[in-house]
């Protein structure tokens, strides 16, 4: 018989560590004992799980909630049930505590591959076998608390009572248990004590697949097992070689790219409403592939994402994680790849997160100089904890595994490499080396890379890094940290200081137009007009160029064309193809209603046109990361502002000239040399009249002269309009 007294209390008192000990059926002198704790309970009956045969009528022990029944038999007793008359009504409850194996099994091999940490923590659904008895259907829970004294089940099955399902502690700090009876959709949270019994806020799974939203926040039962993917075909299809496939992103924020109106506020689209009406629009404008602002669970709108809470539960404010597999699955049937923006580089204090989980460390830095974000206000995962890292990785492979998403665009990687990142002397720890290098995010990151590519090939990761760490996008066995891509900072903010000086001073700026072809092929860059440039008082691309409202337009227009023929792959924010005129507010939709202005669709016009040809054009995208796929015509034509280059087909017989003049002054019969003699037609001219331009005279056609130009033996002439772009091809194929 138990020791009843100090029993009730720490039941009581929500505080017992080892309910397997106390709980369910224990061994006596005479035979068995069945112990349940079952706070409001009147009487209790135990059946048989078998037959409901009686085996007995429990007894309620010191007039508390403890019930007991003693069998005298030698073996333990087989799986049995409690029909319970309590205050609030009567039900029937299998008693979780006789399943102690059952409920240990979700730890035995958490740790010897990542894949594991979200396959057997959290709340994974599971179906009993049993003897001679029909299978037991529930929900194993199992979380992380190394530090916690006591940790409850809490949840809508239980009253939110956090002293009727103490979870049993392991050895290795998990607490785990299994319930019957609880299905997908039912929502629960941790009730912890720390180390010193005192009570924390309550906790939602930190591999929780799905959550509520404000005020809840609670997590919810989920079953990965139930959404049937259709996506067969383009699994089937991934190419590989990312490198040297045409690759244009569109950039979402989900809950600011269109919003309906419900009454009288505009509310979010579902991610089946976006499927319906988003992926055809990126179909149509040739975009390759959608990227989405973080979708991992997050408390606050304002943060966009970027302080998420629940990193294993695509955010609720869309939808379930079925509707969000079903947005993916349809994006994939129409040809387009999704990447996420994962953040593992911080998360935010909220009561019901990762901080101080257990009233320790568990998951942040302790030390404020390594564990504490000064520009975000957030906490710092502490990177050299094995448990920490198994988390992070796991959350990675989660979603290439169980979304089937295409890529992992991973957010504020330099924060993460550096110790003294936006720290000021005395704010940071240098490492045992004296230096300011992150070794243990740095061999984290790596090991990401290393088993996101291990297990899923066609898969790809992109570093946003800001600064020249060096071999960001080269694999780990040659010394990278073996991300697929990375982001070219360097290229965008010069090309935007560039594009928004008045054209009389470009002249004395002109090396920030060709700088970046110095260290253009040292990574495998995308080139990223993203969310940042377009937001806090930077205003929208449009409204960043000088001049009228038709200069405007036209610079924004030579930009793009200059953009789409730079080496790199290619992404753009919503918004940014329509010329929108304000800068991105996440509480409003795109300007759609621009798009009744002629400026607004000859904008749309060109980024749909600059898709097309980019994907149908191999010269602009086959040698993206390779130097002999590139070639300086006229670098150094300061004077007028015109910049002149070739990009080349793999083969090398197709080759497209790119000429781009960032002043408003036309230039007649301007001349560039060319390699080939024979006919070279125009594919594209941002000025042309159905993009809102002057529509300046540009022939379609022109023959190279034999006259020599520019080092080369041939050359062509043509007329180049004012803040335009030409691409002009010569294909030995036609």
């Amino acid at each position: 018989m138990v020791q009843a007294a100090a029993t009730i209390e720490q039941l009581e008192q929500a505080r017992c560590a080892d309910p397997f000990a106390c709980l369910g059926p224990q061994p006596a002198d005479t035979g068995y004992v069945i112990n349940a704790w079952l706070p409001g309970a009147k009487t209790v009956k135990v059946r048989s799980l078998e037959d409901d045969a009686l085996l007995g009528d429990a007894k309620a022990q010191r007039n508390s909630s403890l019930f007991s029944l003693t069998l005298s038999t030698a073996t333990p007793p087989a799986p049995y049930y409690y029909e319970v008359a309590s205050k609030e009504g009567d039900y029937r409850r299998i008693d979780p505590y006789q399943f102690r194996d059952q409920a240990y099994h979700a730890v035995h091999f958490v740790d010897h591959q990542p894949q594991n940490l979200y396959n057997q923590l959290g709340a994974q659904l599971i179906e009993l076998e049993l003897k001679n008895t029909k299978p037991v259907s529930g929900t194993r829970f199992a979380v992380y608390a190394p530090n916690a004294s006591s940790v409850s089940l809490i949840g809508e099955f239980n009253w939110w009572d956090g002293s009727v399902l103490p979870m049993q502690k392991t050895d290795l700090g998990y607490w785990v248990l299994f319930v019957p009876g609880v299905d997908a959709g039912q929502r629960y949270k941790y009730q912890i004590k720390d180390r010193y019994g005192n009570a924390l806020p309550h906790k939602a799974d930190p591999v929780g697949f799905y959550a509520d939203q404000y005020p809840s926040h609670a997590s919810l039962v989920y079953d990965h097992n139930q959404y049937q993917w259709q996506d067969q075909a383009w699994r089937q299809q991934a190419a590989s070689d990312k490198y040297t496939q045409p690759m244009s992103i569109y950039e979402v924020h989900l809950g600011s790219w269109k919003r309906k109106i419900q009454g009288d506020e505009a509310v979010y689209l579902s991610y089946r409403e976006l499927a319906d009406s988003l992926i055809p629009y990126v179909k149509e404008m040739g975009y390759t592939h959608l990227e989405l602002l973080p979708i991992s669970e997050y408390p606050f709108d304002g943060s966009w994402g970027y302080q998420p809470v629940g990193l294993f539960a695509p955010t609720s404010r869309f939808g379930d994680p079925d509707d969000f597999k079903y947005f993916v699955d349809q994006c994939h049937q129409q040809g387009i790849g999704v990447i996420i923006d994962w953040v593992p580089a911080h998360f935010p204090e909220d009561g019901h997160g990762l901080a101080r989980f257990d009233g320790t460390h568990v998951y942040e830095y302790e030390d404020p100089r390594k564990g504490w974000h000064p520009d975000w206000n957030s906490c710092i995962y502490d990177y050299g904890k094995d448990t920490v890292r198994q988390f992070l990785v796991a959350n990675a492979l989660y979603w290439l595994d169980k979304f089937h998403i295409d890529g992992l665009r991973v957010d504020a990687v330099a924060s993460m490499l550096y110790l003294d990142y936006s720290r000021e002397e005395g704010e940071w720890v240098p490492n045992v080396d004296g230096g300011n290098h992150n070794y243990e995010a740095i061999s984290l990151l790596k090991w990401m890379n290393e088993e996101v590519y291990k297990a899923f090939p066609h898969a790809m990761t992109i570093a946003e890094e800001s600064t020249s760490f060096a071999k960001v996008s080269r694999p780990v066995f040659d010394g990278g940290l073996g991300f697929g891509f990375k982001w070219n900072m360097g290229w965008m903010h010069d090309s935007l200081h560039y594009i928004t000086k008045d054209p009389s001073y470009r002249r004395y700026h002109h090396n920030e137009m060709t700088f970046s072809m110095v260290y253009a092929f040292d990574e495998n860059f995308v080139l990223p007009i993203s969310h940042d440039e377009v937001v806090h008082g930077k205003g929208s691309l449009l409204r960043k160029m000088p001049g009228d409202e038709w200069q405007q337009a036209a610079n924004q227009r030579c930009y793009a064309g200059f953009m789409y023929a730079h080496p790199g792959k290619k992404l753009n924010f919503m918004g940014n193809e329509i010329g929108q005129s304000a800068e991105w507010n996440h509480d409003s939709s795109v300007q759609w209603h621009l798009l009744k202005f002629e400026k607004h669709q000859g904008m749309q016009k060109l980024y749909r046109q600059l898709n097309h040809l980019y994907r149908q054009t191999p010269a602009l995208y086959e040698c993206d990361h390779q130097p002999h796929g590139f070639e300086w015509i006229d670098h150094h034509n300061s004077e007028q502002s015109v910049l002149s280059f070739m990009r080349k087909s793999a083969n090398g017989r197709q080759k497209v000239y790119v000429i781009s003049n960032f002043t408003p002054v036309p230039r007649e019969h301007f001349r560039i040399g060319v390699e080939d003699s024979g006919r070279y037609r125009l594919l594209l001219n941002t000025d042309a009249a159905e993009f809102w331009g002057s529509d300046y005279q540009v022939h379609e056609h022109c023959s190279a002269d034999t006259q020599p130009w520019h080092g080369r033996e041939h050359s062509i002439c043509f007329n180049l309009p004012p803040l335009a772009t030409l691409y002009i091809v010569f294909d030995a194929d036609d």
